[in-house]
């Protein structure tokens, strides 16, 4: 049987950028063979990146073509309320290329990486607690990243099914530090530094949550954001 050819990959940018959600570009080479996908994430390769050269020097477009506000969201009946009704500033959509919501999170032990091996493609299972959100729903997910110096998890927000089916680690009560993904509709221009109400797309319970955006970023697929200072309701 002959061998598969190769993958090729290509030259990457070098700049170590961080905005594709691995620290260098070196390990974001390494991982393309088997994860060809993630090339997407390189915003200095995509189609917008000719365009950011032409605009160098030019204040940050935050509020793209996609953003204006909208009368009617996806999925909704025409106004921008969750569950409860409560109104919202934006939904917040995960990135195309990941199995769910990116969270970023801290185990009320954080030693528990360590005690449990935690390792990227691992399925874990917890509780946000506390002031960090108080969600009432253990969430289930795929491990990214583990920091283990300062036990930092980083992980996709896939939903029970995964854990009940092939079991899961779980690491407990934990904190969620933030939320990182992608903003396609919203009602209000987004600018870095403002606290908004927004709604995760896949919540479970529909319901808004209330974060610090202090990260923004135009992309091919619509506004990337980082929010940190969460809180439910």
């Amino acid at each position: 049987m002959l061998a598969a050819e190769p993958i090729p990959v290509p030259d990457l940018p070098g700049l170590d950028c961080g905005l594709c959600g691995v620290r260098t570009c070196a390990e974001l080479a390494e991982r393309l063979p088997n994860r060809p996908e993630l090339l997407a994430r390189c915003i200095h390769l995509s189609p917008a990146s000719a365009r950011r050269e032409e605009t160098k020097g030019a204040p940050l477009p935050v509020r793209g073509p996609s953003l204006g506000p909208v009368s009617a969201p996806r999925g909704a009946s025409g106004a921008w309320t969750d569950s409860l009704g409560r109104e919202f500033d934006f939904y917040l959509e995960h990135f195309p290329e990941e199995p769910g919501p990116r969270e970023v999170i801290l185990p009320h032990n954080p030693l528990i990486g360590r005690e449990l091996e935690l390792a990227p493609g691992d399925l874990i299972l917890g509780r946000p607690l506390g002031m960090s959100c108080g969600c009432p729903i253990t969430h289930c997910g795929v491990v990214t990243d583990v920091d283990r110096r300062t036990g930092v998890v980083v992980w996709c927000v896939t939903g029970p099914l995964g854990a009940r089916a092939g079991g899961a680690k779980d690491i407990g009560y934990y904190s969620a530090e933030a939320y990182e993904g992608l903003v396609t509709e919203a009602r209000t221009p987004i600018e870095i530094g403002r606290r908004y109400f927004f709604q995760p797309r896949l919540c479970m319970l529909q319901w808004r949550h209330s974060g610090l955006v202090n990260y923004v970023s135009q992309g091919r697929d619509g506004i990337q954001v980082r929010v940190e200072g969460l809180w439910i309701g």
